[in-house]
């Protein structure tokens, strides 16, 4: 593959929202796994993990406690008086927050406790950070991961969104249903799936906006 091969890619890739019901196969799930795995990570600290949920009614369930978390939220917004706030979160937000409803896959990715040579034989004991940054260190590589996914995703044709809905509003009650350990946080969910409807290309900023060159 050539640069050019690989911006098509980088560029054609969409936010996909709506799925047929072609099932994805589990060859197919790993091949994409594999290629986030290759993602670089902080001294090679690997603080990732993923759970591909492919059975139609856990899906629906974690759609479920998403919306239940959600209206409890607008509850407590439309009690403070906040009641424009609160329609807002449920009728805009919400849709948004839970778009994977009806993808055939939903990939909930994890960053795990970062832990290195590095960490273990001079940052701990000079006491280089607090612990919260050692979880930020944690999610930054599991985000090149989840990159490395959307892209090998694309590139066979299928599509992703990337979603923090879930975490935001349910992350405590969707870690109690996965049985997921403690230790582990939840980066986001990407549903998987092949796309029934692709949407068109979003602006952008150009690049002289966001580059600054220093000679």
């Amino acid at each position: 593959m050539d640069f050019f091969q690989l911006k098509k890619i980088i560029q054609e890739r969409r936010s996909i929202r709506k799925f047929t019901d072609q099932a994805v196969s589990a060859e197919t799930i790993h091949e994409i796994i594999d290629c986030a795995r290759y993602a670089p990570s902080d001294t090679n600290s690997q603080t990732w993990e993923f759970i591909a949920i492919v059975n139609k009614d856990k899906i629906k369930e974690i759609e479920a406690m998403t919306w239940e978390q959600l209206h409890l939220k607008a509850a407590q917004a439309d009690a403070g008086g906040l009641t424009r706030e609160a329609k807002l979160l449920t009728k805009s937000f919400g849709p948004y927050a839970t778009a994977f409803s009806d993808a055939p896959v939903l990939i909930i990715c994890l960053a795990t406790p970062y832990q290195s040579k590095f960490r273990d034989r001079i940052f701990d004991p000079i006491g280089l950070v607090d612990e919260d940054v050692w979880r930020e260190e944690g999610i930054k590589s599991s985000c090149l991961a989840a990159q490395n996914l959307m892209l090998a995703a694309h590139a066979l044709g299928l599509g992703t969104c990337p979603m923090t809905g879930p975490v935001l509003l349910a992350e405590k009650p969707l870690k109690a249903y996965l049985n997921i350990p403690s230790d582990r946080q939840i980066n986001m969910v990407i549903s998987l799936g092949y796309p029934s409807d692709t949407p068109g290309k979003l602006p952008r900023k150009e690049v002289q906006e966001i580059l600054t060159i220093v000679e």
